[in-house]
């Protein structure tokens, strides 16, 4: 029998570009033992289907110099000094080798044996590993960026110019440098999440307290967290309150109050009181962990613009090489012109074409913005996505617990005589205790809040009367509390509270009556609360340009048309069944073709999927929401929502941007060769120097508020 396969996870440390990356798992595809191999840029990890070890692995990497590490280790975690130094050596050595050659080429002349031999050293010690790849991939005919410049170091020697191609040797090193440095720095939001919960964990066994290593700790283990410490498990409350700072996992520093039975979550900081939490989740399985898997696979998920230049660039290698051969041949053969002359142009051009910039300009974009996103509490499950909300038009919003928080609660209770509000409300509340319906406990939340004490009284003869509402005696009196049609007309027609009951149903409200037989003693309303910001959202999204907001619920078209009115969205539907939200997010895909669906992962899952976008309201530690939506908003925070599209709308511009500025300053060092001023140090400097503000350019995303 063969060996069942294993997959196993890796971090890559010094995984630049690309181009290496794709190199790297080519090189690990073809290692014996291994079936089967994905780089997740991004993240830097690798995952590796069959058998193989850390040290075939760093061989298969040799060409970048790759350091390979367990997933459970941070591979990013900054390196001792002596390891910078070992890891750049051959660098140093080379740079300081130039640096002699100068101060003799300027004592004894560029053509002095010593000057020449010491510019040949810098060479040979600074691009070993250059050439060794560069040659390697000239062999296999791969027109790679290492050997663009083995081609033009080369050809620097061949015509002499030995200090030039020193220089392009040091310079090109100095370039991949930066990029390593770009993609740490962009990645570095993500490893701040692996940093944020503790490694351990006090933990309560047989009444002995004890710190244990997270990865030991077992469900329903007892953790102890102290005022000040962070939290290492994901758990439920069972002694203890305090308040928390959820801000890791929700990007909101506004602590949460935490008392028996409620959650809390690994990563998130205890301000004030003693917690005792009964762990629920293993340590992989805690909210931190799957917000991290989630956002380093959506660093491996290419956006379109990155797609389109990884293609571009494919063929864009090649059109260099044949156009540096043409700058060299046809000009001395076909018009006289001078060998030497027009070969140094072709090698300037190998030089100056370096697609380096080109293809970690939209990467370092990427993994930035979704790193900066992740940290403000918005999880984007991919490049695709992200690019996506920037092209929104328009934008359908479910209700309950979308713009409204989906906790019925009492807004008004008003009596014929205000002396007896609070007695009536007792009885109404333990007629209601007896009830199963969905607004009882709005109603039993408020005399929990109000101090009323409906516990004691006894209802006799309790009946719920469906379609209705409930009927129950107290102290020998017969009351109701319910529709209309619990009553006679001549009741209804003779009270008082008529017309506050018909206002209160027009502002989309629930209305009840309350009272006997023969009277209405009062009138009772019930509605699912507004988020504070949803009416403020609704405006900042159509300050940015979203030409249409529509409200898709399955509420009667009274209540939403209430609420919609009062949040200002541009359209409202009601009394929608899913499949009547599924249509109307199709209609209006074909009339603005890019449409987001705003609800909450779970009851609008079709609407969410026909979306071009699905955003789910993903309230920390909602497990629907992260697996099903596109895009989630963690801590329920609408806020979250204009702050992605601008991030967005941010990232779509940068991107174009560098695109542009790296062919842009490449289209201008290639005009200098029809006067022939171009020079290997033009061509360095400008494929080194587009490098940089590109990779420096993408970094600003991570700044955005």
């Amino acid at each position: 029998m063969s060996e069942k396969m294993t997959e196993k996870t890796y971090r890559i440390e010094g995984l630049s570009c690309t181009n290496c990356a794709g190199k790297f798992e080519k090189n690990v595809k073809q290692l014996p033992g291994v079936t089967n191999a994905t780089v997740n840029f991004g993240a830097s990890k690798i995952s590796v289907e069959g058998q193989t070890s850390i040290e075939e692995l760093e061989e298969a990497g040799a060409f970048e110099n790759l350091i390979i590490r367990n997933d459970q280790e941070n591979a990013e975690q900054g390196r001792s000094k002596e390891s910078f130094i070992k890891r750049n050596i051959a660098l140093i050595i080379s740079l300081g080798f130039i640096l002699v050659a100068v101060i003799s080429q300027l004592s004894l002349g560029e053509g002095h044996l010593l000057t020449k031999a010491l510019y040949i050293l810098a060479i040979i010690i600074g691009g070993y590993d250059l050439f060794k790849e560069g040659f390697a991939d000239l062999i296999k005919l791969d027109f790679s960026m290492e050997s663009l410049m083995t081609i033009a170091i080369i050809g620097a020697a061949f015509i002499g110019e030995w200090a030039e191609g020193s220089i392009v040797v040091i310079l090109f090193a100095i370039s991949e440098a930066l990029e390593r440095f770009s993609m740490d720095k962009a990645r570095q939001s993500i490893r701040s999440l692996m940093d944020i919960a503790p490694k351990e964990a006090l933990i309560r066994r047989n009444n002995v307290e004890q710190l244990i290593s997270v990865d030991k700790i077992d469900i329903d283990d007892i953790m102890i967290i102290k005022p000040g410490q962070k939290i290492a498990m994901d758990g439920l409350v069972i002694n203890g309150h305090s308040s928390v700072n959820q801000a890791a996992i929700t990007g909101e520093s506004v602590p949460v109050e935490k008392q028996l039975d409620d959650e809390v979550f690994a990563g998130t900081l205890n301000e004030e009181g003693v917690l005792e939490v009964k762990v629920t989740k293993k340590v992989t399985d805690t909210t931190i962990a799957k917000i991290i898997h989630l956002v380093e696979e959506a660093q491996g998920e290419r956006a379109p613009a990155q797609a389109f230049v990884d293609k571009f660039a494919k063929y864009y290698t090649p059109f260099i090489i044949i156009m540096a051969l043409l700058i060299v041949v046809v000009p001395p053969l076909f018009f006289g012109g001078d060998w030497n002359k027009w070969l140094y142009q072709g090698l300037s051009i190998l030089v100056v074409g370096c697609p380096c910039s080109l293809v970690i300009s939209t990467p370092v974009s990427i993994v930035s913005a979704i790193g900066n996103a992740a940290k403000n509490g918005v999880l984007v499950k991919g490049g695709v996505y992200l690019e996506e909300i920037g092209h929104l038009r328009a934008i359908a919003f479910d209700k309950t617990g979308t713009l409204t928080k989906g906790k019925p609660v009492v807004t008004d209770f008003i009596t014929t005589n205000s002396d007896t509000d609070i007695n009536y409300l007792s009885i109404i509340s333990s007629l209601e205790s007896l009830s199963q319906h969905p607004l009882a406990s709005a109603i039993l939340n408020e005399a929990d809040k109000t101090n009323v004490d409906y516990k004691s009284i006894k209802i006799e003869e309790f009946q719920s009367i469906t379609g209705k509402g409930l009927t129950g005696i107290y102290q020998d009196i017969r009351y109701y509390i319910g529709s209309p049609k619990l009553f006679s007309e001549s009741v209804i027609e003779e009270t008082v509270l008529k017309m506050q009951y018909s206002q209160f149903q027009e502002q989309g409200k629930t209305a009840m009556y309350f009272g006997t037989a023969e009277q209405v003693l009062g009138v009772i309303a019930v509605a699912d609360e507004v988020r504070y910001s949803s009416a403020a959202v609704i405006s900042e999204l159509h300050k940015l340009s979203i030409e249409h907001t529509i409200m898709l619920t399955g509420d009667n078209v009274k209540t939403a048309e209430s609420i919609g009115k009062q949040l200002g969205v541009t359209e409202i539907k009601g009394d929608l069944m899913p499949q009547e939200k599924l249509d109307s997010i199709k209609a209006l895909r074909t009339t603005y073709n890019k449409v987001a669906m705003v609800g909450d992962g779970i009851n609008d899952a079709p609407a969410l999927a026909a979306s071009t976008v699905g955003i789910a309201m993903g309230g920390a530690g909602t497990d629907t929401a992260l697996e099903t939506a596109d895009v989630a908003l963690m801590g329920d925070d609408l806020q979250k929502l204009p702050f992605i599209v601008r991030l967005s709308r941010q990232t779509l511009k940068v991107i174009k941007q560098n695109i542009t500025f790296s062919l842009g300053i490449k289209l201008l060092a290639l005009l200098l060769v029809i006067p022939g001023w171009l020079t290997l140090w033009i061509a360095i400097v400008a494929d080194m120097g587009a490098t940089l503000l590109v990779t420096l350019n993408g970094l600003r995303l991570m700044k955005v508020k």
